[in-house]
């Protein structure tokens, strides 16, 4: 009859209990900045009037499997309990199953994105040539967003604040800088590149960090379903 593995018992427990912490941590957070008045205000200033609650929903959920998964991993190596070890199995094969799949989507769809992207900023131009309070929220938030990534305007650069040019134009204002970034507009040396351009090429430059990211994640997961697949086939030996 085989015997358990110290080492694969101990790597799997080891490694679920910094899995299990990990979810403690997302969750507890996730929810005190969900329910706590300090961090609804919290999130109150630094939104900019975009609603991150379903965000904060999915992280408690995110929490609260990834702390499910964790205490799979932990008691089913230390008690050596096959049903354990092969829930967690199950749970980890589907969270690397979705995220191959969310991968593959967004590679074949990243192009429909930037479409989908720049139509949206199409539609929402002309907001910034009007002067109903209804839409200053939304110029008000471009207006900071131009002073902190130093661009201006949406799509086509300074001409599409039209008329309010003028009211906004401080935040557009290219101070101090290469000329190769700087057009002249209206007598006023501002931005070429759009706000619009900046998002999509911050995305596009991040999608790599992310998708590095979601390559390490899907290495670990592989060893957890290694470790636990060997460990279940051990106790399953004895």
């Amino acid at each position: 009859m085989g015997a358990v593995s110290g080492f694969v018992k101990y790597s799997m427990f080891i490694f679920n209990f910094i899995f299990w912490v990990c979810g403690c941590v997302i969750l507890g957070v996730s929810i005190y900045a969900r329910v706590s008045k300090y961090g609804q205000e919290l999130i109150s200033e630094n939104a900019n009037g975009i609603n991150v609650y379903p965000a904060m929903n999915l992280l408690i959920a995110v929490g609260t499997i990834i702390m499910i998964l964790g205490f799979l991993g932990c008691c089913g190596a230390m008690k050596e309990s096959r049903c354990m070890l092969l829930l967690f199995f199950i749970g980890l094969l589907l969270i690397l199953l979705l995220q191959i799949a969310a991968g593959v989507v967004g590679f074949v769809f990243r192009s429909k994105v930037e479409k989908t992207l720049k139509s949206v900023f199409e539609s929402e131009v002309k907001i910034l040539n009007e002067s109903n309070p209804e839409s200053e929220n939304f110029r008000k938030n471009l207006d900071k967003m131009q002073q902190k990534f130093k661009c201006c305007g949406l799509i086509h650069g300074a001409a599409d604040w039209g008329n309010n040019f003028d009211k906004y134009s401080a935040s557009c204002e290219c101070t101090n800088e290469g000329k190769s970034i700087c057009v002249q507009y209206k007598g006023k040396t501002v931005y070429k590149e759009s706000c619009g351009e900046r998002i999509i090429s911050y995305l596009k430059k991040h999608l790599v960090i992310i998708g590095g990211i979601a390559f390490g994640v899907a290495v670990v997961e592989i060893l957890g379903l290694v470790f636990s697949m060997v460990l279940y086939r051990q106790i399953g030996g004895k």
